[in-house]
């Protein structure tokens, strides 16, 4: 760590090249006040730039995310696609709503603009998966989308994507922040003030068009909806998409419906959290829908929660990540789709099982739509954390708006059969057993404790879990026959899998768990999700022991 005054002198050298009146006067402030703390905080080291691109908290110096931060990043990312002669067509860059992201947009522009690349700009704040696609709509040779996704309000981030649609994966990440380190000075960066195109809605309309494409033609479009936006850009862009489908048109939680960079009913804009869907829990009770549709704040995401009756008792839950999943698995295979279906290795393994049955391709990644989107064949792929890509032809990520077209079409068949959504999870337990899933995740202030967590588990695995004995512990820090190296363990047990890593975007470790009950008939689900959740229980318990957590 630089010593104090070694620290001023690095925040004063920022601090002349900053071109932003508020993160100046930010760290004037900080300069002047002689907080040392917080300077090391901010000018210990860099925000790294790898394969989720750049997020973090806003603020002035390298260890936040500001305008000096993402006019690096946008002139490291042009650095590389001219050093890799990939400039014969534009770079297009999207925004969510959050506070920057405007801005990081525009600079990101005139970063291009300067190193005689063509730019491109989405004409307001959309969702995520519009980027993606106006990627390869436009022939696009890379793409930026400002976001934070799920983060807390005081994030943003940087997510950056080839021509080919698809986030970036190593070595690009890795050749990119070199040319982002070789950048001396932000007087070295030209920057005009004009000379990109801002788009008209046209990319917009032709997502749009797309999105009729995941359903079935003449399929039933019945089912009635309550939907959060959580604040985020998702509103318009599904309101429109539902209209063209001939959904009815959905119910909004008032409260979350518009950009609010605040978030100001939610702890965390991500509805996985709790809390974050009691306002839609709320507004269900007053109006009575088939489905509660969610998206996380750039869409990205699609959450679902349906009406449950537990010990007499009903209300509504949150279908699992999982359970969406394999939902929608089972509806494309009885549409007749064919092509791969792949997920990351932390979802669950009955999507192998439904392609299995089906006599489908199926593949498993390393986390994170980068890899999905890049399995040969693709048809579906999805993750456990409410990431699912329905139409891999038109977006190659994650895709909330046609995700939430897809499960209401099918919640929409099962109600023309007096069917729900939990019916069809029953009758894939039945077939393919009881597949239970859910997880341990640990967020912390010092992320020294994440590193201390995976190296107690290295040097002292656990040889049982919850009394399963562990068949097979790996390390995937050494890759597998079919995967890459990356920073994560996996134990496989005898009826269960648990899957141990530090999370990408946050600080957490999350620890992904399985339990697999056989089920010989309805009759005897109940028994066998009590059995697994008491599994699961101490599956929990015995690895928040072993972990030191």
């Amino acid at each position: 760590m630089p010593d104090d005054s070694e620290l001023i002198a690095r925040a004063q050298a920022w601090l002349a090249e900053d071109p932003d009146p508020d993160t100046r006067e930010e760290l004037a402030k900080l300069i002047d006040s002689g907080d040392t703390e917080e300077l090391a905080a901010r000018f210990g080291g860099t925000l790294q730039f790898g394969t989720a691109g750049l997020r973090g908290e806003l603020g002035a110096g390298p260890m936040r995310m500001n305008r000096s931060v993402v006019i690096r990043a946008a002139a490291g990312l042009a650095a590389y696609l001219k050093a890799t002669n990939q400039t014969d067509g534009p770079v297009v860059i999207g925004y969510d709503a959050r506070y920057k992201s405007e801005d990081f947009a525009r600079d990101t522009a005139a970063v291009m603009t300067g190193a005689g690349i063509d730019a491109a700009v989405l004409p307001r704040p959309l969702p995520t998966p519009v980027l993606a696609f106006a990627i390869r709509h436009l022939g696009a040779v890379a793409g930026v989308e400002v976001t934070a996704s799920h983060n807390p309000p005081r994030d943003n981030g940087y997510k950056v994507y080839l021509g080919d649609g698809s986030q970036i994966v190593p070595p690009a990440d890795a050749e990119i922040a070199a040319q982002i380190d070789a950048i001396a000075s932000l007087h070295d960066v030209p920057r005009p003030e004009t000379g990109w195109q801002t788009l008209a809605d046209d990319v917009l309309n032709a997502y749009l068009a797309r999105t009729d494409a995941v359903l079935a033609p003449g399929s039933p479009r019945t089912a009635r909806t309550v939907y959060t936006a959580m604040h985020g850009v998702g509103k318009e862009t599904l309101l429109a998409a539902f209209e063209r489908a001939g959904f009815p048109a959905p119910v909004l939680v008032a409260e979350q419906a518009e950009p609010d960079p605040d978030f100001p009913t939610v702890a965390f804009p991500n509805p996985e959290e709790p809390g974050a869907m009691d306002l839609s829990f709320a507004k269900a009770r007053e109006v009575d829908p088939d489905l509660i549709i969610a998206n996380d704040p750039d869409a990205d995401r699609c959450a679902a929660a349906v009406k449950d009756t537990t010990d007499g008792r009903t209300d509504w839950r949150m279908l699992r990540g999982d359970e969406v999943g394999a939902l929608l698995a089972a509806h494309l295979v009885r549409r007749g789709a064919r092509g791969t279906f792949a997920e990351s290795i932390v979802s669950s393994s009955l999507l192998g099982r439904i392609a299995e049955k089906a006599g489908l391709p199926y593949e498993e990644t390393l986390t994170g739509f980068k890899w999905i989107a890049r399995v040969d064949g693709l048809r579906y792929g999805y993750e456990e954390a409410l990431g699912y890509c329905v139409d891999p032809e038109g977006v190659r990520d994650k895709d909330g708006i046609t995700a939430a077209l897809l499960l209401t079409e099918l919640a929409s068949e099962l109600k023309e059969q007096g069917l729900t959504l939990l019916d069809l999870l029953d009758d894939l337990a039945v077939e393919h057993g009881l597949h239970a899933t859910d997880q341990l995740s640990v967020r912390v202030e010092d992320l020294s404790l994440i590193a201390d967590a995976m190296r107690r588990l290295r040097e002292q695995p656990p040889t049982a879990l919850a009394g399963l004995a562990v068949t097979k512990a790996e390390d995937l820090t050494r890759g597998t026959e079919k995967l890459p190296p990356t920073d994560g363990l996996r134990y496989t047990l005898d009826g269960a899998r648990v899957i141990v890593r530090p999370s990408g975007t946050e600080p957490k470790l999350k620890c992904y768990l399985e339990v697999v009950v056989p089920v010989s008939a309805k009759a005897d689900l109940p028994a066998a999700r009590a059995k697994a959740a008491d599994l699961l229980a101490a599956i929990k318990r015995d690895l928040s022991v072993a972990a030191g957590i």
